[in-house]
């Protein structure tokens, strides 16, 4: 059986489905689940382990996670309709802490950020994002935004080498592309923490067999049969999104590796 991580709630309900089932496990499995003991127990056969793993998967179970923390990402930028900008530059910079243990959110970052090259937001750009001008003016630039995000990180404890942490992304854009071209432009270094990630498109693929389509966000949701909340397009509402899939798919047994770089 694969390492899971229980959750008081999940205790119960491997409780109850023992008691209703005759499916038995080893007392120190069981110990480590924190399932009570005293009861009659034998080993686990092969089949009733993917009858509980099953049973675990739909009761709040999580596979256990090599990081401690996922930090999900998603920038929203200038951008111009059948255009390209240059540079193109962030103006919404969201980050969601996920416990690698609970797979729930245990804090965020979130911040809009002032293009200073395009100061003026396009109404192609607005309509695709929801982010209006004031929303924008008066913000911090990227610079600004980066030593807030380092400020951030040493807050919540994630620069300590003994926390595991790792960014998750919807594609190799945000920390491939659109960060360091931005830092580049500005003569910016790019903080090494962001310069390795989980592309969250890749582990869809190969846990479902599908690459994802052209709205590669909606399509995972909708292929995963979950609800997608907010809207598309604004960072922190693709954050949420991109958060439920990666604990939709850690709920199905996926172990979440680092993609890039290539391992």
């Amino acid at each position: 059986m694969c390492g899971l991580t229980f959750s008081t709630r999940s205790r119960i309900l491997l409780q109850r489905f023992l008691q209703l089932s005759s499916i038995s496990l080893s007392p120190s499995l069981l110990l480590r689940c924190g399932v009570n003991t005293r009861s009659k127990i034998t080993a686990l056969s092969k089949p009733n382990s993917s009858r509980l793993c099953a049973f675990m998967a739909t009761s709040g179970a999580f596979t256990r996670q090599q990081y401690d923390y996922f930090l999900v990402l998603d920038f929203e930028a200038t951008c111009e309709e059948k255009k390209h900008l240059h540079p193109q530059e962030i103006i919404e910079f969201p980050i969601l802490k996920i416990n690698g243990r609970t797979m729930e959110e245990d804090s965020r970052f979130h911040t809009y950020v002032q293009p200073v090259y395009h100061p003026h937001l396009t109404p192609f750009c607005t309509k695709l994002t929801g982010i209006i001008q004031e929303m924008v003016e008066g913000q911090p630039t990227l610079q600004h935004a980066l030593q807030m995000v380092d400020d951030w990180m040493k807050k919540e404890d994630l620069l300590n080498p003994d926390v595991r942490s790792v960014f998750v992304t919807c594609g190799d854009w945000d920390l491939k592309t659109m960060l360091p071209g931005q830092c580049e432009y500005l003569g910016l270094q790019v903080p090494d923490y962001f310069k390795q990630w989980i592309n969250l498109k890749k582990v869809y693929a190969s846990t479902t067999g599908i690459w994802p389509r052209k709205n590669d966000l909606i399509s995972m949701i909708h292929g995963l049969q979950l609800k997608h909340v907010g809207r598309h397009h604004s960072g922190i509402d693709d954050c949420l999104n991109i958060a439920s899939i990666m604990r939709e798919l850690v709920r199905r047994g996926v172990v979440l590796e680092r993609t890039y770089p290539s391992l």
